[in-house]
């Protein structure tokens, strides 16, 4: 499957939080904010298949209910913000396609040698972020994908997730809290308000 498909949410609701129905056309970025609990994570996680939900979820023609989960979540790649590691060693977790990008990150290829237990919380969110691109998705889903870095690296890494999300034409949705992050990667922004999605037309 090509990536420049739109994803669609229709209706979709889950826990408190009402029907949602979003088009996150080919290359955009919507990013959601709202205050802590309001369900901002639940979302992205219905989106993923991985929280049981009303209302259907499209890539494209095909609906997520139509696929195996496993097989959708491939396509419809969720980064929570806190990463989940199996294996011991970092490359073990890493395609080849993932080398491309090391040195962009801040890594050397010695880092795919690694154990992950001795990853800060930072090295774990940009190798994530790593670890979903190098895998192809079709659309994105980034739960504070920079939450654990500094100003510079946070720079960094939305100009590096920037460049590739166009490349791809992937449809993302975003989770911020930063009102400065999201006036530099959103292409429309969505706020939870008493568990509802609102249109923010203004955020600077």
């Amino acid at each position: 499957m090509t990536a420049t498909h739109s994803l669609r949410l229709a209706r979709l609701a889950v826990g408190e939080l009402a029907e949602v129905s979003l088009i996150i056309a080919p290359g955009e970025v919507h990013c959601i904010s709202g205050p802590s609990g309001s369900g901002k994570s639940r979302l992205l996680r219905a989106v993923a298949d991985l929280e049981p939900h009303s209302g259907e979820v499209w890539l494209g023609d095909i609906a997520q209910a139509s696929l195996p989960a496993h097989v959708w979540r491939g396509r419809v790649m969720l980064v929570p913000a806190e990463s989940q590691w199996w294996e011991d060693s970092v490359g073990e977790h890493m395609t080849q396609d993932a080398l491309t990008d090391l040195e962009t990150l801040g890594f050397s290829p010695e880092v795919l040698g690694w154990q992950v237990s001795r990853l800060s919380s930072g090295e774990k969110q940009r190798l994530a972020l790593l670890r979903a691109i190098s895998r192809a998705p079709s659309a994105l889903l980034l739960d504070e994908p920079t939450a654990n870095l500094d100003e510079v690296t946070t720079r960094r890494i939305e100009a590096w997730l920037q460049s590739i999300i166009r490349e791809h034409g992937w449809p993302v949705i975003w989770v911020a809290h930063d009102p400065g992050q999201i006036q530099r990667v959103a292409d429309r922004h969505w706020r939870i308000e008493a568990s509802g999605l609102v249109e923010v037309t203004r955020w600077a």
